[in-house]
């Protein structure tokens, strides 16, 4: 039994790195600082260790030579899931640039979102130490953000000894759009948060309006689920008025139609309000590996993690790729599913030949034909994660021997099988 501290998490997208943490054996407990998304991620029992060929326990020599002559004999094959650290992703856009496959990450639809906002039009975004150190105003745009970051107000907002404010409780918070779940962004004084209340549909809308105001639009009369014209005016002044400015917005939560057009109209609000005062967007995620993985596949390929090696080069396609329309128009005939962090991130149940290399303790409806069970990153073995500005790779700490292999060494036996 030991009790390590300041324990970084590759779980969520802030770079938590402060947990107290207790190992007994193969046994994990977060004893402080964990949080909704870090302690049941921690927590998970370790299930299986041996690898599987069609349910049954075989040696991980066998069940790489299994999962090779699956690829091996594969017209084409998909890889998916991609959640894992630096090196695991590495080996994994190897493995499909020599076996020409797609590739897509299991967060990718959400992530698409901001891509295409950067691809089209750029973005002038922040990091969170800028956040910590600098930002008087947050206004947080339909994301509910305790349930995507719960420590965010914790560490990067209510903080002690920001350098260049005289105190953070100075700040002030604004949610337009979805309401808080929770009290965390209440200043340790009680000064409350401003909610902006409003439906999803309705916010593509809203946020053009307040783009508007902040650019001089004389706009007479506005009101929407009970948010006026004199509402959102007041928002475009606070932005004006503030020294530093953060908008910040979750894209797996503005989940509706095209809402990759209203992150190009936040994005071009945060522009315009630099033409006055200084004000960053802040896209928030990054939890289990997404960010990871796109950052990776850029370095090797020059695209984010949604590109196709089948004609013998990385090709990017953002709607082309996607795994799930591959698969229901049968144009791959192999899954090869990668996920290192969450036992419930399953692979799609459908008839193809499935090879599965994830964390121990999954459990399928349908047992892949082969499942080789693969260490943690940052429990069962060392390595590196992006934060979620895209700018910190966290180095992860091995906390118990558990005796798994690591998803970059799976992956390279399996290519150096082929």
């Amino acid at each position: 039994m030991a009790t390590k501290t300041e324990v970084p998490s590759p779980f969520c997208g802030i770079g938590t790195d402060d947990l107290v943490i207790n190992v007994d054996g193969l046994s994990i407990n977060v004893l402080a600082n964990g949080c909704a998304i870090n302690t049941p991620a921690f927590e998970q029992a370790i299930g299986d260790i041996a690898p599987r060929v069609k349910g049954k326990e075989v040696t991980l020599e066998a069940a790489v030579k299994k999962a090779a002559e699956l690829l091996a004999s594969s017209n084409q094959t998909l890889i998916g899931g991609c959640a894992t650290d630096v090196n695991g992703m590495r080996a994994l856009v190897s493995l499909a640039d020599h076996n020409g496959a797609v590739v897509d990450n299991i967060a990718f639809n959400a992530s698409r979102r901001n891509i295409l906002a950067l691809q089209d039009s750029g973005w002038m975004n922040t990091t969170l130490a800028e956040v910590k150190n600098r930002c008087d105003l947050l206004v947080v745009i339909g994301t509910d953000l305790e349930k995507v970051s719960p420590r965010f107000f914790e560490q990067f907002i209510w903080n002690e000894s920001p350098m260049f404010l005289e105190d953070s409780t100075q700040r002030k918070v604004v949610y337009l759009g979805k309401e808080p779940s929770g009290q965390a962004g209440v200043s340790p004084v009680g000064a409350q948060v401003k909610v902006l209340p409003c439906a999803d549909e309705d916010l593509p809308e809203l946020v053009a309006v307040l783009r508007a105001l902040i650019k001089g639009r004389d706009i007479l009369h506005y009101e929407i689920d009970g948010i006026a014209i004199t509402d959102l005016k007041a928002l475009a002044e606070q932005l004006k008025q503030a020294a530093y400015g953060v908008v910040a917005w979750s894209a797996s939560e503005l989940d509706f139609s095209h809402a990759e057009l209203t992150v190009q109209v936040i994005c071009e609000l945060v522009k315009d309000l630099n033409e006055q005062t200084r004000c960053s967007g802040l896209p928030l995620g990054g939890c289990e590996g997404d960010q990871t993985a796109n950052q990776v596949s850029a370095w090797l390929t020059g695209y984010p993690a949604r590109v196709s090696f089948a004609k013998g080069f990385p090709e990017y396609d953002p709607f082309l790729y996607e795994a799930q329309l591959l698969l229901e128009n049968a144009e791959v005939d192999v899954l090869l599913w990668v996920h290192d962090f969450n036992t419930q991130a399953l692979p799609p149940s459908d008839v193809i030949p499935l090879i599965v290399v994830g964390r121990s303790g999954m459990h399928f409806e349908k047992e892949p034909d082969v499942f080789i069970p693969v260490g943690t990153p940052g429990i069962d073995h060392r390595g590196h994660a992006f934060r979620m500005d895209g700018v910190v790779a966290i180095r992860l700490q091995k906390l118990r021997e558990s005796g798994l292999p690591s998803t970059a060494e799976v992956l390279t036996l399996i290519d150096q099988a082929l």
